[in-house]
C-alpha cells in the first residue's frame, strides 16, 4: 500500500511522522496481509483537533473532535478480492487529531509516537472493513490484530489493563 501523508500544525516537529506511519503500515501488513496490496492508496492527514472536529461533524454528525477518523472507500469483500495486478485503488482516508492524541498519550503514560502508531493501525483496520462497534467479538478480533502489529513495533498492548 502507498500512503499519501500530509502533516499540519500542531503535530510536533521532532518526529518523522511519515516514517512512523509507514512503519505502522508495514507492521500491520504482516498481520493483515490484505493491506500489503501495492495497488492500494491511503491518504493520511496529521492535523488539529479543530479540523477533525469539522470532519467529524460534517461526515459523522458528531459535534466533537476524536483521536482518529477513517473514511473507507472499499468494501471489505472488495478489498479481500482485489487482485495484485491492475490500476491503483483508493482504500480511504485517515485523519489524526494532534491535541487529542497528545492528551490521550499523557493520560495513558505512553509516548505520543506509540499512541499515534496505535491510532494509525486502528484507523487502517477500519479502512480494511473491521469495526469494533459491531459486536464484542468484532472488537476482540480487531484489538488482537492491533496488539500483534504493535508488538512487531515493540509497543506494549494498549488493551492489557482491561482484565
Amino acid at each position: 500500500m502507498q500512503l499519501e501523508i500530509d502533516i499540519e500544525a500542531p503535530w510536533p516537529g521532532d518526529t518523522d511522522w511519515v516514517e512512523l506511519a509507514e512503519r505502522a503500515l508495514e507492521a500491520l501488513a504482516q498481520v493483515a496481509p490484505e493491506l500489503a496490496n501495492e495497488r492500494l492508496i491511503t491518504s493520511v492527514l496529521f492535523t488539529s483537533d479543530a479540523e477533525v472536529h469539522v470532519l467529524n461533524r460534517e461526515w459523522r454528525a458528531k459535534d466533537k473532535p476524536t483521536n482518529v477518523l477513517s473514511f473507507p472507500m472499499l468494501e471489505r469483500e472488495d478489498l479481500l478480492d482485489l487482485e495484485a495486478e491492475g490500476p491503483p485503488e483508493m482504500l480511504g482516508d485517515i485523519a489524526l487529531a494532534a491535541e487529542t492524541c497528545i492528551r490521550e498519550a499523557a493520560e495513558k503514560n505512553v509516548s505520543i509516537q506509540d499512541h499515534a502508531s496505535h491510532l494509525m493501525i486502528h484507523g487502517l483496520l477500519h479502512l480494511a472493513g473491521l469495526d469494533h462497534e459491531i459486536s464484542e467479538a468484532d472488537a476482540v478480533a480487531m484489538e488482537a490484530l492491533e496488539t500483534k502489529a504493535l508488538a512487531i513495533l515493540g509497543i506494549a498492548d494498549p488493551y492489557g489493563d482491561r482484565n
